[in-house]
């Protein structure tokens, strides 16, 4: 039971990408539809299961590090417009956990004592080394739009970074801090589609993408469950079969069309990012 909860995880945020961009849209429809989406299943949480009440501080924290989130979900959703799915997604996974693990080692002490530094040094080159290998294309002019897309990951996966240390400084379970966390998602969607495109709230496809949301939020819900049967590092790891199917699915389900030599190299990135992504847990 506890291998099939975690893979639901795995499997709804290796789907989230595909189905959002079937149902298309520009990413304000698409962070809009996400964030509604969050906000609901959050408020089913909150009303039907009652969790633990939580401090003013622990709400604020966890209310911030949803509303991180959503800066990194806009870099991921604008590349998807640019580089595709299965290009854009193993560049954004390595980002994240690159970012994610240096935090952890500078800012909580984390892979304590030389050996653990240094497996957690190879893990980072093998997430660069796979990372790069993803982006690897025959065609010359996608070079400038591969700039652009990394270049908007490598800015905006700070907000993933964010999501991901913030509730490392309360004392709360995953289920208390859930809602707030997804109303924090559902803020910063607002915020930014305010900001950026107003008339998106009377757009069909931003209502469509709520299903997006959904998606999204039952599997990190789920993922609290997962890490509590099988350990935080077994979750995690199995969590990161997302990124296989992602990148697959956009060749298969959305067709995006790579060379054999780019299939290739994109399968050997994969491996070497799923790789590097369970040295960097199980140190």
């Amino acid at each position: 039971m506890g291998l099939l909860i975690a893979l639901i995880p795995a499997i709804g945020w290796g789907i989230q990408p595909l189905v959002l961009k079937k149902i298309g849209g520009r990413p304000t429809n698409e962070i809009l539809g996400t964030g509604v989406g969050a906000l609901l299943v959050g408020l089913c949480v909150q009303l039907f299961m009652s969790p633990d009440g939580i401090s003013v501080t622990t709400f604020l924290i966890s209310f911030l590090s949803g509303a991180f989130w959503v800066i990194g979900q806009i870099g991921q959703y604008t590349t998807f417009n640019l580089l595709g799915v299965s290009k854009t997604m193993p560049i954004s996974t390595a980002l994240q956990l690159i970012g994610t693990s240096l935090i952890g080692v500078f800012a909580f002490g984390e892979w304590a004592g030389t050996t653990g530094k240094v497996i957690g040094g190879f893990a980072i080159i093998l997430l660069v080394i796979g990372s790069v290998l993803s982006t690897i294309s025959d065609t010359e002019n996608h070079k400038g739009g591969l700039a652009k897309g990394i270049t908007i990951l490598a800015s905006t996966s700070i907000g993933y970074w964010v999501y991901s240390a913030l509730p490392k400084l309360v004392d709360a379970g995953g289920v208390s801090i859930f809602f707030p966390q997804m109303l924090g998602v559902f803020l910063g969607a607002i915020i930014y589609v305010v900001l950026k495109r107003p008339k998106t709230f009377s757009e069909g496809k931003s209502w469509k993408a709520t299903l997006v949301g959904v998606i999204f939020s039952l599997a990190a819900f789920a993922y609290i469950f997962s890490a509590a049967a099988n350990g935080v590092a077994t979750a995690y790891i199995i969590t990161q079969m997302n990124v296989v199917i992602s990148t697959l699915g956009g060749m298969v389900i959305l067709h995006e069309k790579k060379s054999p030599k780019e299939l290739k190299f994109t399968l050997i990135g994969l491996v070497l990012i799923v790789g590097g992504s369970m040295m960097t847990v199980l140190i």
